[in-house]
């Protein structure tokens, strides 16, 4: 008979306390066993699993399905939230899905375009033709508000009047866009401009003034521009202003900063810019010198009632040419050109007009706008506060009225001082305050943004922890105690029976480990040649045992 496999002490599991036990122990051994196999593989897996976060939610069934293929084919785990209204994916991949999605632009918010109109069906109405077109105009004006980076979704009301012959009935178009910006985002009135400027060009006969552009606040963002309007300034001009500006500020700290020390001082500048745009054409005329007279034009007229008489004294006077014509008043008479018969010389009259040329001369001026009209410039200055015998800060000390002229003469000539325009400068000192650090309440520990991180993060290793504890405690400990216990009994019997059993040749029994077959069948063969009379009595009884 082959003898069963003692348990060892440090694997209390052996055949022959297996052996030990019942079905139903075996049985009951089998199934804590296969459960604590299955707790801990399931809390395993549940610590493994990252936590999933809202990538997207109220998405209309489109854009849904049409992220779902996305991220298939992108391979990102996402979930579907009860009742479909958010996908769920992996808390490190939420901004990582977002750009890559945003790059496909999605989701695109419900938006229809102009793919509304290849689905027109066969004797649409005009009016259900024109509708539709509107609709589609709508959205590609709203996808198109949406390129910019600080609106997250953007809708677009247009309101088209029916056109008319009438003049008197004739009414002109107006639009709304609602802008929903991102968090912590703002519009620029260049870009409010700009929003006004792409739904005016987009709709005929649509005036910028009739766009209105409202934020997700309700508040009307497109009246900003009023200002500017009624200002004659622009976002451009009113950015040029601050450029200008920040450049005189600049040339201010650049030569007071190592005289003062950085923190020292602080600098204002408010500059005013002229932004008319003037044209001027001027004309001017001066008489020529006398050395450059010069003859425009000559006019010479003779008038007369009848034929003149022959003028002169008959002889060499009479067969000369005729004296050259010229004003009595500032021409003397030429000596025997006296008239004879004076009635008939009275009856013509001889004029001569001479125009001389003039200077002229012409200028055309343009101004340039952007012009610098004016200065003000406003310069504060700390007190000094000289070091001690310790090498330690002193008592604060105001600057001398020869350093503040100091410092104004150096800021004159920083900022090109012109007392023609008005340009003001004003040096004073002041005792700067120290701003106070602000004092930040302590947060109890249970609320430590740090420690509740850190909870959130150990808690699924925590809550595996306790699953194997209870795993332990509750089926493995209690199969190891019974495998024990069957082991102790095992042991407990095999003592038993080596203790029963008689010594050979005055020998002592062998002690707690049991000999191996072949021993005990050398053991009886001895036993047999040394008492052959006690191994007869012993067969007898075995025998008769059996019988």
């Amino acid at each position: 008979m082959a003898e069963p496999v003692a348990a060892s002490p440090a694997f209390p599991f052996g055949l022959a306390a297996l052996s030990r036990l019942d079905a139903r122990q075996k049985l009951m051994a089998l199934a804590m066993v296969a459960l604590a196999v299955a707790l801990l593989i399931g809390a395993w897996l549940w610590t493994r699993e990252p936590p999933y976060g809202v990538l997207f939610s109220n998405l209309s069934d489109q854009d849904g399905g049409q992220i779902v293929a996305a991220l298939q084919q992108q391979n990102i785990p996402y979930k579907i939230s009860e009742g479909g209204g958010a996908i769920l994916v992996p808390v490190g991949q939420v901004h990582e899905a977002r750009l890559k999605l945003a790059s496909q632009g999605l989701p695109k918010g419900g938006l229809v375009g102009f793919e509304l109109m290849e689905n027109q069906k066969l004797g649409i109405s005009q009016f259900a033709e024109q509708i539709n077109y509107q609709r589609g105009l709508e959205g590609e004006l709203a996808r198109s508000i949406q390129a910019l980076g600080a609106v997250r979704a953007a809708r677009v009301h247009l309101a088209i009047p029916k056109q008319t012959a009438f003049l008197r009935d004739d009414l002109k178009p107006s639009a709304s866009v609602l802008v929903s910006l991102q968090p912590g985002r703002t519009l620029e009135p260049a870009q409010i401009a700009g929003i006004v400027h792409l739904v005016s060009s987009s709709v005929p006969q649509l005036s910028p003034a009739n766009v209105s552009v409202i934020d997700q606040d309700g508040k009307l963002i497109s009246q900003r521009l009023d200002g500017f309007r009624n200002d004659n300034l622009n976002p451009s001009q009113l950015g040029y202003v601050r450029e200008v500006e920040a450049q005189y500020v600049k040339r201010i700290e650049t030569i007071l900063e190592p005289l003062l020390g950085k923190g020292n001082f602080r600098t204002q500048v408010a500059a005013e810019i002229d932004f008319s745009q003037v044209e001027q054409v001027e004309e001017s005329y001066q008489p020529n010198p006398n050395p450059r007279t010069a003859i425009r034009s000559q006019q010479t007229s003779e008038s007369g009632a009848g034929n003149p008489p022959a003028l002169g004294v008959p002889g060499a006077l009479t067969n000369q040419p005729p004296v050259p014509a010229t004003a009595p008043i500032t021409t003397p008479p030429v000596a025997g050109a006296t008239a004879a018969g004076g009635a008939a010389a009275g009856n013509y009259t001889r004029n001569a007009t001479i125009n001389y040329e003039l200077d002229k001369t012409v200028r055309h001026t343009r101004a340039t706008p952007g012009a610098v009209k004016r200065l003000s410039v406003a310069v504060a200055v700390n007190h000094k506060r000289p070091l001690d015998k310790d090498g330690k800060p002193g008592k604060a000390v105001p600057p001398s009225a020869e350093e503040l002229k100091r410092i104004n003469d150096l800021v004159r000539e920083s900022i090109g001082f012109d007392e023609k325009r008005g340009d003001t400068i004003n040096v004073a000192a002041a005792n700067f305050v120290q701003a106070e650090p602000e004092a930040i309440p302590e947060l109890p520990l249970w609320k430590d943004p740090a420690l509740i991180g850190f909870v959130r993060e150990m808690l699924p290793y925590l809550g595996f922890i306790l699953v194997a504890l209870f795993v332990w405690i509750k089926l493995v400990k209690p199969v190891i105690e019974m495998f024990k216990a069957a082991a102790v009994a095992e042991k407990a019997a095999s003592e038993e029976n080596l203790a029963t059993e008689p010594s050979v040749g005055g020998e002592a029994p062998l002690g707690p480990h049991p000999p191996t077959l072949d021993e005990r069948l050398q053991k009886a063969r001895e036993l047999a040649q040394q008492e052959p009379k006690l191994v007869a009595e012993m067969v007898k009884e075995w025998m008769g045992a059996g019988t």
